[in-house]
C-alpha cells in the first residue's frame, strides 16, 4: 500500500503544480517566468519526506487502534468474570491450568439461593450478636459452624457481606433471643441437625426457609417484640423493707406499672433513651405499639416471684428498652414523678437509669407486609414460624428463661442495681457537661441499633 502511494505522489507532485501555476498566469495576464530546471534530487527528496510523513501518521493510527482493541478485550473479560453492579463473582468452570486447579474450590460452584436462618440463643455468655474480632459473639460461632458444614465457603466466612448476610436485630452484650432471623444466600438440601451438632448448646437453629431474592431480614422487618423478665421486688416502694424470696407484687402495684408503661406508647422522641443522639436527629423518633407487664409468676424450683414486661415496636435504639424499663422502675418505686417521662421526650437532656441487660430477650420478629405479599404466591413460605413454635418454646424454657432466673438469683444483678438507683439524679443536665450524650464519630449503621 505504501509503495503504491509513493508512486502516485511522485507522478503527480510537480507536474500538477506546474499546470496549476501556468493556468493562473495566463488568466491574470502575468508574463510567464523564465523556466527554471528542477533538480531531480529535490523532487525525489520531497516525495520521500512526504511519503515518510504519511507512513508515520498511519502507523500511529494503527497503534492507537490496537490499544483500543486490547482495552475492549480486557474490559469484556472482566465483565464476564464479575458483576459490574456489586463486583460479585459469578460461578466459573474449573481452570485448565493444573497449578490453578489445585487451588480451585468446587464448593464455590454451588448454586446459592436467598434464605433465612431461624435461630435462638442465650446471650449471657456472649458479647452480643454482631461479629467482633477477638470477642465471643453469636455470629462468630454461627459462621464457624456453617463453614464446617459447607453451608458457606472460606470467602463467605471471611466476608459475610459477599453472601448477603444480614441480621434482623443487633442484640447487645448479655441479651438473648428466643427468635432471631438472619438472611443469607445458602445452597439447597441443608442438614440442620448436623449444623446444630457443631453449635454450642446455647445457640440453636430451628429452621431454614427460602425467601425472595431481594429479601433483607432487617429492612423487611415490620416490628420486633422484646421481653424483659425481672424479680417483682423491683416494683416495691423504695422505702419498703422486703425480701426477694418472699415479696409478692400487689395487684394495685401491677396496675400502676402498666399505667406508667402506657406513657411510652405511640411515636415519641427517644433521644434521652439512647447514647450520643441529638433531639433533632430524625432517627430518635420511634413508634411503640404496645408496652405492658404480664401477671407475676414463681418459676419452678424457686420461691422468688418474677414478672415479664413485653414491648412491641417498629425498631429500637441502643439501650432504649433498658432505659425505658429503668425509668419505669424509678417512677413505680417513688424515686421520681411520672411526668419525668414526658419531660424526657422533650429537648432538655436527662440522665436516664439503664436497667441490667440480663432479663432482656428478643422474643419475636414480625414480617406482616412480606407475608401478605408473598406468603400466598405458592413459591415462598410465610414467615410466621407457627410450625417451629414448640421447639422455640422448648429452647426458651431450657436455655433462656431458666438461665435468667438462675443467673439473677446467683448474681443479684437487679438487687444490686436497685441499691444504687436512689443515687441517680433526675434533674436536667447541663449541655456542656461531659457525658454519654457528647457526639462521637460513629458508623452510619449505628443509627438504627437494636438492643
Amino acid at each position: 500500500m505504501f509503495s503504491y502511494f509513493r508512486r502516485t505522489i511522485v507522478s503527480v507532485d510537480f507536474n500538477l503544480a506546474t499546470q496549476f501555476t501556468q493556468h493562473w498566469i495566463r488568466k491574470l495576464c502575468i508574463p510567464p517566468p523564465c523556466p527554471q530546471p528542477i533538480d531531480d534530487s529535490v523532487r525525489q527528496r520531497f516525495a520521500a519526506e512526504l511519503a515518510a510523513g504519511v507512513e508515520g501518521k498511519l502507523a500511529a493510527k494503527k497503534l492507537e487502534a490496537q490499544k483500543r482493541m486490547e482495552s475492549r478485550k480486557t474490559k469484556h473479560e472482566v465483565q464476564q468474570r464479575y458483576n459490574g453492579a456489586v463486583k460479585r463473582r459469578k460461578w466459573e468452570d474449573p481452570p485448565e491450568d493444573p497449578e490453578a486447579l489445585k487451588n480451585f474450590d468446587p464448593a464455590s460452584r454451588v448454586k446459592r439461593r436467598k434464605s433465612i436462618i431461624l435461630l435462638g440463643y442465650s446471650g449471657v455468655n456472649y458479647f452480643g450478636m454482631q461479629r467482633n474480632p477477638g470477642t465471643k459473639t453469636i455470629e462468630e460461632d454461627l459462621l464457624r459452624a456453617m463453614l464446617k458444614q459447607n453451608w458457606i465457603n472460606d470467602e463467605g466466612f471471611r466476608q459475610p457481606q459477599q453472601i448477603q448476610f444480614q441480621r434482623a436485630a443487633r442484640t447487645d452484650k448479655g441479651v438473648s433471643a428466643a427468635v432471631q432471623v438472619v438472611s443469607i444466600k445458602l445452597p439447597d438440601n441443608l442438614d440442620i441437625e448436623a449444623l446444630n451438632s457443631e453449635l454450642p448448646e446455647d445457640i440453636r437453629v430451628y429452621a431454614v426457609k427460602r425467601v425472595t431474592k431481594g429479601f433483607n431480614s432487617k429492612t423487611n422487618c415490620d416490628a420486633r417484640t422484646y421481653t424483659y423478665t425481672l424479680p417483682t421486688i423491683a416494683f416495691a416502694a423504695n422505702e419498703e423493707k422486703v425480701d426477694i424470696q418472699t415479696y409478692r407484687l400487689p395487684a394495685e402495684q401491677l396496675t400502676k406499672v402498666n399505667e406508667v408503661l402506657a406513657l411510652y406508647v405511640g411515636t415519641k422522641n427517644f433521644h434521652n433513651f439512647t447514647s450520643r443522639k441529638e433531639f433533632l436527629d430524625p432517627s430518635v423518633k420511634r413508634f411503640i405499639m404496645s408496652f405492658e407487664c404480664e401477671a407475676p409468676f414463681v418459676p419452678e424450683g424457686s420461691t422468688t416471684e418474677f414478672a415479664t414486661i413485653k414491648i412491641k415496636g417498629q425498631s429500637f435504639m441502643l439501650h432504649q428498652i433498658r432505659k425505658m424499663v429503668g425509668l419505669t422502675i424509678a417512677v413505680v418505686r417513688g424515686l421520681t414523678e411520672s411526668d419525668i417521662i414526658e419531660k424526657a421526650f422533650g429537648q432538655e437532656r436527662y440522665g436516664i437509669p439503664t436497667a441490667p441487660g440480663l432479663g432482656l430477650v428478643l422474643s419475636r420478629i414480625h414480617y406482616d407486609k412480606y407475608n401478605k405479599r408473598y406468603g400466598e404466591d405458592g413459591c415462598h413460605e410465610t414467615l410466621e414460624f407457627e410450625k417451629e413454635e414448640p421447639v422455640i418454646q422448648e429452647f426458651f424454657k431450657q436455655h433462656i428463661a431458666s438461665t435468667i432466673v438462675e443467673t439473677e438469683l446467683k448474681t443479684n444483678s437487679m438487687v444490686e442495681w436497685l441499691e444504687k438507683l436512689p443515687l441517680h439524679s433526675y434533674e436536667p443536665r447541663d449541655e456542656n457537661e461531659t457525658s454519654e450524650w457528647k457526639p462521637r464519630n460513629r458508623k452510619a449503621s449505628d443509627d438504627d441499633d437494636d438492643e
